[in-house]
């Protein structure tokens, strides 16, 4: 509970939780107030179309939670206060997921709140379990992505690469592989970001409509896809503990 204090302490005496939370909440809310004063018809997997903008600078968030102290050097008094480097920096994920989950909860309704003012008479009611994974499930997929991010962070170490790897990796390179002919759908289907958003697809294609389409077909179901998300952004964390144990600060 220390070592959680700690890291909740050193997060929140830095700008960046409360300007990349701030600008997280404003794109979501703004996007879905825009779609809901310009959409005929507004549903609630509608209301969540800016999660995805939204995911992008909580991945900053996390990357900088790491980088920030390397690049000041503090990161070598938190190893001298605590020789054990994994407790140390798993106290750190655990804060900034934690802090992500948060926003990511505040995005999802905030921006349901928002299309939900702008055009009272949509039926925008949560009553499926789909519409409840597809609006609480961003603070999940927030959390789970923070994750990433901070294990981007340990390995690169630089504020700048490390931005550029998640920002160029969810926005571009996963989307650019359904271009590679014959594999690149296939390819797509065990990418982390996009079985995230498999994950909050309220009303997902068939496996023979995907195929048809030529879409993405998804191996797994929708949780299923969640806890692959979950398996990558663990498995990227372990390895970037191991590797922070064995070189210098």
């Amino acid at each position: 509970m220390t070592l959680l204090a700690v890291e909740r302490i050193k997060l929140f005496s830095t700008r960046s939780p409360y300007w990349c939370a701030a600008l997280a909440i404003a794109m979501a809310v703004g996007f879905s107030a825009l779609l809901a004063a310009n959409a005929e018809t507004v549903s609630v997997d509608l209301t969540q179309a800016g999660s995805r903008l939204a995911l992008v600078v909580v991945l900053v968030l996390g990357a900088l939670a790491v980088t920030t102290e390397y690049r000041f050097g503090t990161i070598r008094a938190t190893f001298l206060a605590v020789p054990n480097r994994t407790s140390a920096l798993v106290a750190k994920t655990a804060v900034v997921a934690v802090v992500a989950g948060v926003i990511g909860e505040v995005v999802a309704f905030g921006s349901w709140a928002m299309a939900k003012v702008i055009k009272p008479s949509a039926d925008l009611a949560i009553n499926s379990g789909a519409e409840w994974r597809n609006v609480a499930g961003v603070g999940l997929m927030f959390a789970i992505g923070a994750v990433l991010a901070v294990a981007v962070g340990i390995l690169v170490r630089q504020t700048a690469g490390a931005v550029a790897i998640l920002l160029v990796w969810s926005m571009l390179l996963e989307n650019l592989v359904g271009i590679i002919p014959k594999v690149g759908v296939k390819i797509q289907a065990w990418l982390p970001f996009m079985n995230a958003d498999h994950f909050l697809a309220v009303n997902p294609p068939s496996q023979a409509e995907s195929e048809a389409a030529g879409a993405v077909v998804y191996k797994l179901s929708q949780w299923g896809s969640l806890g692959y998300y979950a398996g990558i952004a663990i498995a990227l964390l372990v390895v970037a503990l191991v590797v922070a144990k064995r070189r210098d600060a």
